[in-house]
């Protein structure tokens, strides 16, 4: 008829923890799994060549947000990379800002995007400090 206290606190204290952990705490692993799943992801790339814009695309397939360098490319293919995204933003109803020069981020449209950076290089254009025609 003896009784374990010791054996009752560590179940009622792991069955707290591991309650309160599994309602509001998951493991990076279970985060990447729920935010694959859901398309809560933002992704960073810098494409090197015209090839590279699909895998950009099917990012945004997946309902990510996308934000792309263009600052390794030469312009033509920059341009191509551009014109090839607009399509694809276009087709999925995202939408698609400049950020800064050669820096966009592409969404979905369960992405909602608010604020807009203004400018910096149309203000300087105009003393022709930055060369902002190649982009």
């Amino acid at each position: 008829m003896a009784f374990n206290l010791k054996k009752f606190f560590d179940d009622e204290d792991t069955k707290s923890i591991s309650v309160g952990d599994n309602a509001y705490y998951n493991s990076p692993e279970e985060e990447l799994k729920e935010a694959d799943k859901t398309g809560n992801k933002m992704i960073l790339l810098e494409p090197r060549a015209f090839s590279e814009a699909q895998q950009i695309a099917d990012h945004l397939k997946n309902r990510n947000s996308v934000v792309v360098n263009l600052q390794r490319v030469t312009a033509a293919q920059a341009k191509r990379i551009i014109d090839f995204l607009s399509g694809c933003v276009y087709a999925i109803g995202g939408t698609m800002q400049k950020l800064s020069v050669g820096v966009y981020i592409c969404t979905p449209n369960n992405v909602s995007v608010q604020g807009k950076i203004s400018d910096e290089g149309e203000k300087k254009a105009n003393t022709k400090d930055i060369d902002d025609s190649e982009w």
